[in-house]
């Protein structure tokens, strides 16, 4: 029996931005992590590095199915 792993998502509604971004990524913790610091950088001007990449993973919330 396979194991599939916790999915993982940050929804930018739950943070303020000046475009109201709706955008909710969801997926592997490693998946949502890249993708939301590249979303970061291109729709909300971020920096990326270690500080954003660390913002971004504690703001990682458990999918519930």
């Amino acid at each position: 029996m396979a194991t599939t792993s916790v999915r993982k998502y940050v929804d930018c509604r739950e943070y303020p931005s000046e475009n109201n971004c709706s955008l909710k990524i969801s997926g592997t913790e490693e998946e949502v992590l890249a993708a939301a610091t590249q979303h970061a950088v291109a729709s909300h001007g971020h920096q990326d590095g270690p500080e954003l990449r660390d913002m971004m993973r504690s703001g990682l919330r458990e999918e519930r199915t």
